[in-house]
């Protein structure tokens, strides 16, 4: 019966791998948008215990601390090494007076190793060069270019937006806080998110090019000493220092929650899924009843002959499911090939184990919604009156 009516079966069917697609690349969407958050942790990976002010929940939004923490979090026992980290945001001017803003990222003057992967295969030493930065790109597009002719410009108020423009390149100049840089190399930084360009130099660097503040200190990346575990560790040192340490793992479930609590783009994402839902379950309600009401003539034969009503509903149950089942199937298919494109295209997308299984639970409680909303017809229906009909 289901899969005699081609034309109603196949719109069935597209209701429900519609509904199974966007449900799983919203949610796939959504944790590549949260692992882009904690990006800054994942590129530190030899971090076992990050320290930071008590006010901090998160790797987004940050407030420093006094430069003598370091030397404090050093003191706890336990601690193999501690390295300062500075994160701010400074506008970057470019050769022909444009200017971008960047995320700062101050590391040890002492562990340039720090950096990404450089591009050319460069070594991170160049990094302990006077006045060098690495640049990265940082989820963005076109937003690291400098003009073709290498020649300054000086003064303020200079840009030229018919210029020609490539991008960044080693040896070129730029100005941060009217202080000379220059590009030592590019890296391949993970994307973050809210994408942006990402500037890396040494932590003296940092603290010399950025506006003057009492502190500069944002984050301490704490080692743990061999049979030392990062948490019991993090006590430790926020028993000692009266500071926050968090283990590795646990400051990305933080960073993750605060994107939770504060970000917008996690109503943007229910949205989808609202929609999601509601396109599915009109599709598939709709086509569902029409599919019922259709073969109405076959229930009344069945229910004529003696078939209960629980036969019937069982019958009804497992079209269903049996839509369910295929359109989720493809639906989480064709999901898996669109995130292979979007990764090349740099969209956030991660398809971790409970997508597949959200989509799979929606699309089994939309199938059957609409097999309840098809129920009616057919335990009402009197035999004899659909017969003569026909």
């Amino acid at each position: 019966m289901l899969m005699g009516d081609r034309a109603k079966f196949l719109g069935l069917l597209a209701g429900v791998t519609f509904t199974a697609f966007l449900v799983t690349f919203a949610s796939s969407f959504f944790c590549g948008m949260m692992t882009r958050g904690f990006a800054l942790i994942a590129e530190n990976p030899g971090t076992d215990v990050w320290v930071m002010d008590p006010a901090v929940r998160g790797d987004e939004q940050t407030v420093n601390m006094p430069s003598n923490a370091l030397l404090r979090v050093r003191s706890v026992e336990g601690v193999a090494s501690a390295s300062p980290l500075v994160l701010s945001t400074a506008d970057l001017r470019f050769a022909d007076g444009r200017f971008q803003p960047v995320q700062v990222i101050g590391i040890d003057d002492d562990a340039p190793e720090r950096v990404p992967a450089l591009r050319e295969s460069k070594d991170p030493s160049v990094l302990r060069s006077p006045d060098a930065a690495i640049f990265a790109d940082g989820g963005t597009e076109g937003k690291l270019q400098s003009p073709v002719d290498r020649t300054p410009r000086a003064g303020r108020g200079t840009a030229i937006g018919s210029a020609l423009t490539r991008s960044l390149a080693v040896g070129d100049e730029v100005l941060v806080s009217d202080s000379r840089l220059v590009v030592a190399a590019r890296c391949d930084a993970l994307p973050r998110f809210p994408p942006r360009p990402l500037m890396y130099t040494t932590y003296s660097n940092a603290v010399r090019v950025l506006p003057r503040e009492r502190e500069r200190l944002t984050f301490v990346l704490v080692r743990a000493a061999p049979g030392v575990q990062p948490r019991e560790l993090a006590a430790r040192i926020e028993t000692a220092t009266d500071l926050r340490a968090r283990a590795a793992d646990d400051f990305k479930s933080d960073t993750v929650l605060w994107y939770l609590e504060n970000s917008e783009d996690v109503g943007d994402v229910g949205a989808m899924l609202v929609v999601a839902l509601s396109v599915g379950l009109g599709i598939t309600g709709v086509l569902f009843f029409l599919f019922t009401h259709d073969h109405l003539r076959y229930y009344a034969a069945l229910k004529a002959m003696g078939t209960k009503p629980r036969t019937l509903l069982s019958m009804m149950l497992c079209q269903a499911l049996a839509c369910a089942v295929l359109g989720a199937g493809i639906g989480v298919g064709l999901c898996a090939l669109a995130g292979r494109v979007a990764e090349s295209e740099q969209i956030p997308f991660r398809m971790m184990w409970f997508t597949p299984v959200l989509g799979g639970v929606t699309v089994l409680a939309v199938s059957l919604i609409a097999a309840a909303i098809s129920v009616r017809p057919v335990l009402k229906l009197e035999p004899a009156k659909v017969l003569a009909q026909r």
